[in-house]
């Protein structure tokens, strides 16, 4: 009996060990995946705020060729104070959700959001042979984090357009709601995906851009897209691709009524 007891006793001590290690492990974890948490957002901001950067440049130097225009440069400043404000505001959202914390969800119209990326990217999609079709309801609102959600789409369309270079093709945003839902799709008539990489598209790190025979002037980070999917998750919705190679892409994102 004395015996069963000793046994007993020694195997409470061991599980409490275990426990304890186990305890010392998770939070050890949670320490390395604030870490990686941190990693990935610097990734994430510097692909966005180079988004925006872009236009801005593309402002400055318009200005400085046109210095005695002061109705362009008063416009050009309007645009790079606007700029800097959403920058602020996306390192904001994005640090917030590298910590956890809830981002304020409102009803916000869908098509300001949109129009406002256009405005924001500055470069007119038709001078790269790229015809834009819009068809969004002027009463469509989506219930999330605005600054979110337009990056979201901001990422799609430069994606699609990217995808149509060189040759130019049609960029398609369209947008309805169901009783429960909202559906946004962005589609493109560019180069596709090809079905090897459609299970992997929305992974950290992976990307299609590094094709030395691609028509676009820069590598992907391989952020883009997994970043989409996060903030779409984090809204309780989802998101999907589809995709013909040679034909396009057209993604689909589904965000909850409130």
């Amino acid at each position: 009996m004395t015996s069963i007891i000793e046994k007993r006793i020694s195997l409470h001590k061991r599980l409490a060990n275990q426990q304890q290690e186990t305890e010392a492990l998770q939070s050890h974890i949670s320490h390395l995946q604030a870490l990686a948490n941190i990693g990935t957002v610097t990734h994430m901001i510097a692909h966005e705020i180079n988004n925006l950067l872009t236009p801005l440049g593309n402002y400055a130097n318009l200005a400085l060729k046109n210095i005695d225009d002061k109705l362009l440069v008063e416009k050009v400043l309007e645009k790079t104070v606007q700029g800097c404000e959403r920058a602020s505001k996306i390192m904001e959202s994005m640090l917030g959700m590298a910590n956890g914390k809830t981002q304020e969800k409102k009803n916000t119209q869908l098509i300001s959001l949109v129009e406002e990326i256009f405005t924001c990217l500055c470069r007119d999609f038709a001078k790269d042979g790229i015809t834009v079709k819009i068809e969004i309801p002027e009463e469509l609102t989506v219930w999330a984090v605005p600054v979110q959600v337009q990056q979201v789409l901001m990422n799609l369309i430069l994606n699609a357009r990217d995808a149509m270079l060189p040759r130019g093709g049609i960029l398609s945003i369209k947008a309805g709601e169901s009783n429960d839902a909202v559906q946004i799709e962005v589609a493109d008539t560019g180069c596709g995906i090809e079905p090897g990489n459609l299970k992997n598209i929305f992974k950290s790190f992976f990307t299609t851009k590094k094709d030395g025979n691609s028509p676009i002037e820069y590598s992907g980070s391989g952020l883009g897209l997994a970043f989409c999917k996060k903030i779409i998750n984090a809204h309780g919705g989802c998101i999907s691709v589809e995709s013909i190679p040679s034909q396009g892409s057209t993604f689909k994102i589904t965000l909850p009524k409130p």
